[in-house]
C-alpha cells in the first residue's frame, strides 16, 4: 500500500476497529471519542505511511469551491497532500431519526464534493445504539434507506421543519448494517466512479 491509498484496505481497517469494539477491547461514548479511536486505529494500520488528522478545513487541501461542509472529520493523506482520502463519521445518541438520517446524507454529499476535488475516495461511517435507526416503518426515501436497505440517490429533501433544504447525491448508496457488540455500524464508500463527472461547486436542487 506504500505510495497510494486503497479503499479496500482502509475499509478493512475500519471493520477491524469494530471487531475490537465488539470484543470490548475498544470503547467509545460519543462521536468525538469514536473519531479519536478510529484515528488511532488507522494510524497503527497504516504504519506511518500516511498522516491521519482530525477536523482539517477544506482549504488546507486547496479546495476553494463550495462544499457541503467546511471541515473533514478524518483526513488520511501523504506528506505532499497529493494522495488523500476522507472519513466522515456519525454516532447519533438522541433519537431525531429523520434529522440524523438527513445529516448522514449531507456527509455523503460532502464526501462526493471531496472526491470531485481530487480525493481518492471517501468513507462514510455511521454507528448507532438505537435500533430504530435500523428497523421500523420504512416509508419514504430516508427511512427506506436506513431501515430497509433501499438505495440513497438523487435529491434528498430535509424531512422536518421548513423542509427548505436538500442535498443531491450523484452516486447510489446502500446502508448495510453490521453488528459490533451492543452497536451496529455501516461503512459506505464514495469513489470517483460513483460520483461521476459533476463539477465541484455546481448547483444542487
Amino acid at each position: 500500500m506504500s505510495g497510494m491509498l486503497d479503499v479496500d484496505a482502509i475499509r478493512s481497517a475500519v471493520d477491524d476497529f469494530f471487531v475490537c469494539v465488539g470484543s470490548g477491547e475498544v470503547e467509545f461514548y460519543n462521536e468525538f471519542s469514536l473519531q479519536h479511536e478510529i484515528g488511532i486505529h488507522l494510524r497503527a494500520a497504516l504504519g506511518g505511511r500516511f498522516k491521519v488528522q482530525f477536523e482539517r478545513p477544506t482549504d488546507y487541501f486547496d479546495i476553494s469551491g463550495r462544499t457541503e461542509k467546511r471541515e473533514i472529520d478524518i483526513s488520511v493523506f501523504s506528506e505532499d497532500k497529493l494522495t488523500k482520502a476522507a472519513l466522515e463519521l456519525k454516532f447519533p445518541r438522541s433519537g431525531q431519526y429523520p434529522e440524523q438520517m438527513f445529516s448522514a446524507c449531507r456527509d455523503l454529499a460532502f464526501l462526493e464534493d471531496l472526491v470531485r476535488a481530487g480525493f481518492a475516495f471517501g468513507l462514510f461511517v455511521m454507528c448507532v445504539e438505537d435500533a430504530l435507526f435500523c428497523r421500523g416503518a420504512a416509508n419514504g426515501p430516508l427511512y427506506g434507506a436506513f431501515r430497509a436497505g433501499s438505495v440513497l440517490t438523487g435529491v434528498i429533501r430535509k424531512p422536518t421543519g421548513a423542509r427548505d433544504r436538500s442535498v443531491e447525491l450523484n452516486g447510489a448508496y446502500r446502508i448495510e448494517w453490521q453488528a459490533a457488540g451492543d452497536v451496529r455500524y455501516a461503512v459506505v464508500p464514495v469513489d470517483p466512479v460513483s460520483v461521476g463527472g459533476q463539477e465541484l461547486g455546481s448547483e444542487r436542487a
